[in-house]
This record gives C-alpha cells, sequence and structure tokens, in this order.
C-alpha cells in the first residue's frame, strides 16, 4: 500500500499533463490569471469542497445507521476521502472504489450483504440527486424564459428510473429468501451461486429501507452536487469570469454526463477541456476559463489523492493497532 499510493499519485499528474498538453493558453495570461486570483474566494470554494465531501460522509453514516451498523464519523469521513482518491487516480475507479468501501465498511462491523446495499442504495441516490439538480435548472430555465420548450429527453430519463427504482424496492421487499443449495456442484457453480446469493440480500437490505431514509440519501447527495456545483462557481468569480449561475450550472450538469463516461481516470483532460470549452463559449477567454478549471479540479479531484491516500494509510494502521492490541481477560472469581 505504502508503495502504490505515491506510485498512483505519479501516475494521476502524469495523466493529468498528457491530458492538457496543448490545451492551456499563453502561459503568461495563464499565470497572470492564477497570481491575481482573489483568494478569498478561493478559501470559500476550498470550504464548500470540503462541505460536499462532508455530505458524502453525512450520507453513508445516515445510510449504515438506517441498516443497523454505527458507523464513526471519523471512520466515514476516511472512507469517502480513500475511496475518493481510487475514483479519481485509476482505470474504472467508480468500480474499484465501491469495492474498497465495501471492505471497509466490513472491516467496522457491518456485514458484506449491508456494505453492498449500502453502494446499492448509495448510487441510486446520487443519481436522483444529480436528477434533482436537472429539474432544478429546466425550472431556473423556464422561469427567467417562460417561452422555452425543455426537450423532453431528461424528463424522460429522470421518469424511467424513478420507475425502475420503485419496481427494485417493491420487487425487493416481495423477494422470498431461498437458501440456495451448493452440494453436488462444481466449484464455479458454488461460486456464481453465492454471488447470486449475496446481490439478492443486499437488493432485500436496500429494499427494506423506510421511505424517510431514501429521502435523507437523496437530499445529501444533492448537497453533494450542489455545493461542487458552488465551489466552480466560486471559482470562477476568484478569476472574475463574468458567467452567471444559471449559465454555469448548464456548463456544469453537461459536463457531468461527459463525466460519467470513463475514458480517464477521474476524467483527465477530457472534463477539464470541456470545461474551458463552455466557459469560452459563455464569454470568458481562455487563459482566465483554464485558471478558473485548474483551482477547480486542484480543490475537487487532484488534492484529493495525497489527502485520500493518508486517510486510507490512517484507515490500514488503526486496523492493524487494533487486530495486534490483545483483548483483556476477564478474572474469574473463584467462591
Amino acid at each position: 500500500m505504502r508503495l502504490r499510493l505515491p506510485l498512483l499519485f505519479a501516475a494521476g499528474l502524469g495523466l493529468a499533463a498528457l491530458g492538457l498538453w496543448g490545451r492551456l493558453p499563453d502561459p503568461r495570461a495563464f499565470v497572470a490569471g492564477l497570481t491575481g486570483a482573489d483568494y478569498g474566494w478561493v478559501t470559500l470554494a476550498a470550504a464548500l469542497q470540503a462541505l460536499s465531501l462532508a455530505a458524502f460522509a453525512w450520507q453513508q453514516r445516515q445510510l449504515m445507521r438506517a441498516l443497523g451498523v454505527r458507523l464513526t464519523a471519523r471512520r466515514a469521513a476516511a472512507v469517502t476521502l480513500a475511496r475518493t482518491a481510487i475514483s479519481i487516480s485509476m482505470p474504472a475507479g467508480a468500480a474499484v472504489s465501491a469495492g474498497y468501501a465495501v471492505r471497509e465498511y466490513q472491516r467496522g462491523g457491518a456485514s458484506k450483504e449491508i456494505s453492498a446495499a449500502s453502494m446499492i442504495v448509495s448510487g441510486l441516490a446520487s443519481i436522483g440527486g444529480l436528477a434533482l439538480l436537472y429539474v432544478a435548472g429546466g425550472v431556473a430555465v423556464l422561469g427567467r424564459n417562460p417561452t422555452l420548450l425543455l426537450s423532453p429527453r431528461p424528463l424522460a430519463v429522470v421518469a424511467v428510473l424513478a420507475v425502475l427504482t420503485t419496481v427494485a424496492v417493491l420487487a425487493g421487499r416481495r423477494l422470498p429468501s431461498v437458501t440456495l443449495g451448493t452440494h453436488r456442484n462444481g466449484r464455479v457453480i458454488r461460486w456464481i451461486r453465492a454471488i447470486l446469493a449475496s446481490a439478492r440480500d443486499a437488493w432485500q437490505a436496500g429494499a427494506s429501507l423506510r421511505a424517510r431514509d431514501w429521502i435523507a440519501g437523496l437530499l445529501f447527495f444533492a448537497l453533494n452536487w450542489l455545493t461542487d456545483l458552488l465551489c466552480l462557481a466560486a471559482t470562477c468569480r476568484a478569476v472574475g469570469l463574468p458567467v452567471g449561475i444559471t449559465t454555469l450550472a448548464g456548463i456544469y450538469l453537461g459536463v457531468q454526463i461527459v463525466r460519467q463516461v470513463p475514458l480517464t481516470p477521474g476524467g483527465v483532460g477530457v472534463v477539464d477541456t470541456a470545461f474551458v470549452a463552455g466557459l469560452t463559449a459563455a464569454g470568458a477567454t481562455a487563459a482566465t476559463a483554464a485558471a478558473a478549471v485548474l483551482i477547480y479540479r486542484l480543490l475537487s479531484c487532484w488534492l484529493l489523492l495525497p489527502a485520500g491516500g493518508t486517510a486510507a494509510l490512517l484507515l490500514r494502521r488503526n486496523d492493524l493497532s487494533a487486530r495486534a492490541t490483545p483483548r483483556p481477560r476477564r478474572r474469574v472469581t473463584r467462591p
């Protein structure tokens, strides 16, 4: 672990340099935009990004509590930082970070089924929180210009996701608990049956949550997305970009679609270029747009690599210390 984390950090920096090579504006104008930034706004952006991560950690604690597992605030924050760094630095990082979170929650006292259920519910709540921002953005656009007719496709996607989630919850609650036999089967068949049984138990655990637990998770993730958007808005204000919040929200939500396609770890090069292109199309100069995006990506992506690596090492060290500490023996008193 100690060797892999510096290698991941170095690989992330290398990918960033490769993805942005030849796409940045004149270096002198770019540096002038960075040095002339209002660092009061940069500080606010950093605080908003910290609040975004805290909302993620709060959602995990609330969800684990609803599933009957007590997760400490320190462990939830450390796992959130570590899995975010993994998601940024590795190919297919979202899947790898989810597997890491499942393992860490098991070390924290949760069963495999409950840990997997928390990942399923978190994924659906994250999609729902982003959908809320899309709906709010659409309402804001209609409020500014009611004559505009929104395309029905985004609303159709939200409706389909809502229907599928409802069907999955209802089916999970009514799914009978059937013990899958493993005798008289080969090793591969037993492995497949064990995976199916774990998936069924995780599905049932997630479907057993109350409506208020789902709503709380949805609101926490909406806060997670919103504060990340406001972090970008603060970095734009820091370099003096003349972009309104509604236009900026449209750019942000559009880039999120690009971000979901894992072409590069952390969307390096792809996400940065999309943000710069959107800001310049909205009237910003290339230098100030690149400066704003660089500050935002430092706060929301690159600085999280060493922070997440440190959190992962601390988690590992604490777990090893807990295992090495002998449990006190009970004294038996003779009558």
